[in-house]
């Protein structure tokens, strides 16, 4: 009897002193420097959570004495911040990546064909795959042809992706197989925007371009479903590790939307992901049917469209020829009039219609295509994606056509090193300029175009600031007129990331009644002068710890 009376009274006790110090919540995180990225960019000491949102962020004091909390977080002033979100990425083409031949960063042909011998001794695949090679790194810097692999691999289908995923080399084999020289020949309407090309006697070298990579895309083997699943944990944790809570995935097949959805529903993936469909008639009958779709933390309400191609395969569609490929400029990938139904068709349904466009040429022809959208919907946030190279005499047309610009600072500095040969000097002007875009658009949706270059978001502030590689290369930085503050750049990987995904009441800012995501940071994010690594300590979605490093 005395032990009852003794647990009553000890359990009021604590109730009461619950009660005297306010609200309970599930988290507390304080001792740190909370950057809101609101309005003010304000700063404070702590933040309370409950139920996955946000209840309160403030002074150090007022939020230990106003909450309870279930868990506290000594952050030890360490930088906490919105969760980041990569605005423009490809999460299935990272994860084949993974299961392909690796051949980013090959500095020679041969380390390339060296590469390819070594997988398929271990792997021994009926199909090989490789992708991310950049013959820009090489002594020649040609596109190559395939005399040695099909030497090599005379019996095995090879394709062989460029980094841009705009270019393809393959052997005789999969040409064969394909027929696809044979196909562009005798019906060219039906791969406009895209090539075979041919040496001097007729004959097909291998390498493909654009739209003529699409028959060999639908031969490749898919790899199997359990080393997918492997693939896209590794991806996610690595995302995690550098503090990104959410990719904008940029151009989901119905295939591909429905291994997202697969690994959404069974929480596999757990990265907060805005879709982008391809327009293909499974996608556009999904988007007719359900329109705007939210599951859980998947979220799908544009169309990703091809404009043009790459600059590095010389298939962005420029206004005047390539400097070092006279009568060459380059090509749309997308007729005009599809582009024009597509947009019709995004009208319709409500999403927006998120376009690639890297050439002048094809920059040019959305702006005006928008402008008109505009007119009729004043919030309607549509993107370009890319708008690498604009003809200082557009910027005006690009403003007046409201469009949100989604841009890849590393992009400008790995593409430095060919840049001004393929176009000459002349066209730099207007080329990668970030800063230019953010005062005319008014905000900046900064991601990284991943697999085409690295995840890590501290490359991407230190391209956007310093407009540098990592290893601080050009001395003077890459049009360093065009660098953009650290704060624009943490904007467009937060809340201007969020803005255009229409999800800035619930992500991009900590603020009062947002979801918890959020990152407590290893070290200060700070725009050093060369480059520094760092790295996420807890991350936060939704209130659920997802990343931890211990």
């Amino acid at each position: 009897m005395k032990h009852f009376a003794y647990t009553f009274f000890l359990l009021v006790a604590l109730s009461f002193q619950s009660c005297m110090k306010g609200e309970s919540v599930d988290l507390v995180i304080h001792n740190a420097r909370v950057h809101t990225m609101n309005e003010n960019n304000d700063v404070f000491e702590a933040i309370a959570i409950k139920d996955g949102k946000i209840v309160e962020v403030g002074p150090e004091r007022q939020i230990l004495n106003k909450y309870s909390a279930d868990e506290y977080i000594d952050a030890e002033l360490k930088d906490v911040y919105p969760g980041l979100t990569d605005g423009h990425g490809h999460l299935l083409a990272y994860a084949r990546q993974q299961l392909s031949v690796d051949l980013v960063g090959c500095k020679s042909f041969d380390e390339l064909l060296l590469r390819i011998k070594k997988y398929q001794g271990k792997q021994k695949r009926s199909f090989i795959v490789g992708r991310g090679w950049d013959q820009s790194l090489w002594e020649n810097q040609e596109l190559p042809t395939n005399e040695q692999l099909n030497t090599i691999f005379p019996n095995i289908p090879i394709a062989l992706v460029r980094i841009d995923g705009h270019a393809m080399l393959v052997n005789d084999k999969l040409l064969k197989m394909s027929q696809i020289a044979e196909k562009v020949k005798a019906n060219p309407e039906k791969f406009i925007g895209g090539e075979v090309l041919l040496d001097s006697l007729g004959k097909p070298t291998g390498m493909i371009i654009d739209n003529a990579m699409n028959p060999i895309f639908a031969m490749m083997p898919e790899f199997p479903q359990k080393e997918l699943d492997v693939a896209i944990k590794d991806i996610q944790n690595e995302l995690f590790s550098y503090g990104i809570t959410g990719v904008h995935d940029a151009g989901l097949s119905a295939k591909d939307r429905k291994i997202i959805e697969k690994w959404v529903n069974k929480r596999v993936l757990k990265l907060n992901i805005y879709g982008m469909l391809l327009p293909d008639p499974e996608n556009i009958a999904f988007a007719k049917k359900k329109g705007i779709y939210e599951n859980k933390n998947l979220l799908i309400r544009s169309f990703k469209v091809y404009g043009d191609g790459a600059v590095g395969s010389r298939g962005a569609f420029m206004k005047e020829e390539y400097a070092d490929q006279h009568g060459h400029f380059g090509h749309l990938t997308t007729p005009v009039s599809e582009m024009q139904r597509i947009a019709d068709l995004c009208e319709k349904v409500g999403y927006q219609m998120n376009t690639h466009a890297i050439g002048d040429s094809t920059n040019r022809i959305l702006f005006e295509m928008y402008a008109k959208v505009y007119g009729r919907n004043k919030d309607y946030r549509w993107r370009i994606e890319h708008a690498q190279h604009i003809d200082p005499a557009d910027f005006d047309l690009f403003e007046a056509s409201h469009a949100y610009a989604s841009v890849q600072p590393t992009h400008a500095t790995t593409d430095q090193r060919w840049a001004v040969t393929r176009l000459g000097e002349k066209r730099m002007v207007g080329s990668y300029a970030y800063k230019t875009l953010m005062e005319r658009c008014g905000i900046l949706i900064i991601g990284t175009d991943f697999p085409v270059e690295y995840t890590d978001p501290f490359r991407t502030i230190h391209s956007a600031t310093n407009r540098k590689t990592e290893d601080n290369y050009p001395a003077d930085g890459f049009l360093a007129n065009e660098a953009i503050s650290l704060e624009d750049c943490l904007k467009g990987m937060t809340i201007w990331a969020a803005m255009g995904a229409f999800q800035e009441n619930k992500l991009g800012t900590l603020e009062k009644g947002k979801d918890a995501t959020f990152v407590i940071f290893e070290e200060a994010i700070v725009a050093h002068a060369t480059f520094k690594n760092n790295f996420a300590n807890t991350v936060f979605i939704a209130g659920e710890k997802v990343y931890s490093v211990e």
